[in-house]
């Protein structure tokens, strides 16, 4: 059973929002820096608590003279820069939403994405423009006066579209009431068998995120986080920005990962934690540089690597969360020793159950389900945008979330994550869904039938492969049939998801009930993969 945080319910956020912190900490923090942006191109630049909520209220004000009414819903396509952060936090400011979409997508994945999100305006940069306006039919649009810092190209903007600069001319608008049920973000995330669902976050999901991503990092008022990650995912909105926000800390935004650049704006902003994946720390280590004094306490990861520990000279914490848990139901301690490659113990604030298929709990030494029960709409997402049947879907009848998910009880009591739902691949840090491949490839009419399988790649962890039974009779060469395959795919799905291999094959393996044995076709896929 599901139950919602009610709104007579009190809770640790009763009679506050995102956009009341924001203040509060413009109040108490007002000459700290709290965003420091460190383009690749163009300067560097330093905002103050006090200079940022002074920014965000005017870009809410500059969104409500455009129109953008309570509870809307606005595409914020970019890439990191202050702009997105300013969009994502300045529509919250308002009382809208911002559908923060991956800068990788496609047009068919933002045509999706609009229109279930139903948006009435879009927020993006000259190098998307032309994509974003081709693919939805937003009321407004507004486009950012450079990409990331770099001048844009000529004649990338469109004529339709609104300056960003001009949301800044607007006065700081007046705060409404808190209000912590009201919904303050959308995030797409890939699922097993269906389309991209749209994951909704209250306010009170947002500060709930923010208040404990900064106790599970212990972060306090003097540090300073590195963010490159992707801005329109959890892991930087929550595990590094808003955890900052909550802490009063400072946040060091980059365009993306770099690792010619990584340690030289480090050591200039003498930064004390950042989340890290392995794709980042590989690129780090490959380069065999030695590795500088630095100001780094902790490291965020999804396991306990002894190995960056000793390398890098920092403290991993290890975590496991989803968009739907908000922050980290798992994570360790980073004082208390964890146990090696394991992925922490039970936060206190979720209950955590790892049960066998039967439904009774594991034992040490035993993998099972993961399935984490908090409050949606409060510890849990709060709901599956427009899609009530997969919002109930995802809850079991004791009210855990089904998180589809492995994971070993070790006989220390940490956890280990064993595999993931095997139609899940995890690309560079990116969730891919099998079936999101497979309905494009599936629509080809050279295609009888398809399966897309993980393949390890010693850079990405996985990239996805897939296997094509092409109809009796076809007539179509397999080089010719893997072209416009491939053809489709670029054309539908974001870079990171498009298939690196296809298999044109006479049959595909079959379990007992004639289901295709996509643990075979992994097996073939791996044969010649690095372990």
């Amino acid at each position: 059973m599901r139950h919602e945080l009610r709104h007579q319910a009190l809770h640790p956020f009763t009679n506050f929002d995102i956009a009341h912190l924001l203040q509060r900490q413009a109040d108490v923090r007002g000459s700290h820096p709290f965003l420091i942006w460190e383009p690749f191109e163009g300067e560097r630049r330093v905002w103050s608590y006090a200079e940022f909520v002074d920014a965000t209220r005017r870009v809410a004000n500059g969104l409500v003279a455009r129109g953008v009414q309570v509870g809307d819903r606005v595409l914020v396509h970019l890439d990191n820069c202050p702009e997105s952060i300013f969009s994502w936090l300045g529509c919250a400011v308002a009382g809208a939403s911002a559908v923060t979409t991956n800068a990788r997508s496609v047009a068919d994945e933002l045509s999706y994405y609009a229109e279930n999100a139903g948006v009435v305006g879009a927020i993006t940069q000259p190098r998307f423009a032309e994509l974003v306006s081709a693919s939805t039919t937003p009321g407004f649009m507004i486009v950012t006066d450079t990409d990331n810092g770099a001048s844009a190209a000529p004649g990338q903007e469109p004529a339709a579209a609104d300056s960003y600069g001009r949301l800044f001319e607007d006065d700081p608008i007046e705060l409404r009431a808190p209000d912590p049920h009201l919904d303050f973000s959308v995030q797409f995330t890939s699922g097993t068998t269906s389309r991209p669902k749209g994951v909704v976050w209250n306010h009170a999901n947002a500060l709930w995120g923010a208040r404990m991503c900064a106790r599970n990092a212990h972060l306090s008022s003097a540090d300073v986080s590195l963010t490159h990650l992707p801005l329109f995912h959890t892991n930087a909105q929550a595990y590094s920005v808003l955890s900052a926000l909550w802490a009063g800390a400072t946040v060091v935004a980059q365009p993306r990962f770099s690792a010619s650049r990584f340690w030289d704006v480090s050591l200039r902003n003498r930064c004390t934690f950042t989340s890290m994946v392995p794709f980042c720390a590989k690129a780090l280590m490959a380069r065999d540089e030695p590795v500088p004094d630095h100001q780094y306490r902790i490291w965020g990861n999804g396991a306990q690597l002894p190995m960056w520990d000793e390398y890098f000279g920092v403290t991993t914490i290890s975590w496991w969360g989803m968009t739907e848990t908000i922050t980290q139901p798992i994570v360790s301690d980073p004082t208390v020793a964890s146990t090696p490659l394991s992925m922490g113990r039970p936060s206190p604030a979720y209950e955590i159950a790892v049960l066998h298929d039967d439904g009774s709990p594991v034992g040490p030494g035993e993998t099972g389900g993961l399935f984490v029960r908090g409050v949606p709409g409060l510890s849990l997402f709060k709901h599956y945008l427009n899609n009530p049947e997969a919002t109930a879907a995802s809850f079991d009848e004791a009210g855990f979330m089904i998180t589809g998910d492995r994971v070993k009880l070790l006989e220390t009591g940490d956890l280990q994550f064993g595999d993931r739902d095997k139609d899940m691949l995890k690309v560079g840090g990116e969730n891919v869904a099998a079936s999101e491949i497979e309905r494009v490839v599936g629509a080809h009419a050279g295609v009888a039938e398809c399966a897309v399988v993980a393949k390890r790649d010693p850079m990405l962890d996985e990239v996805p492969v897939v296997f094509v039974l092409a109809p009796d009779g076809a007539g179509l060469e397999a080089d010719a049939l893997r072209e416009e395959i491939l053809a489709a795919c670029k054309e539908s799905l974001a870079d990171f998801k498009v298939p690196r291999e296809i298999h044109v094959v006479d049959e595909l393996p079959r379990s007992t009930l004639e289901k295709i044995a996509k643990a075979k076709l992994r097996d073939l896929a791996n044969q010649d993969a690095s372990p």
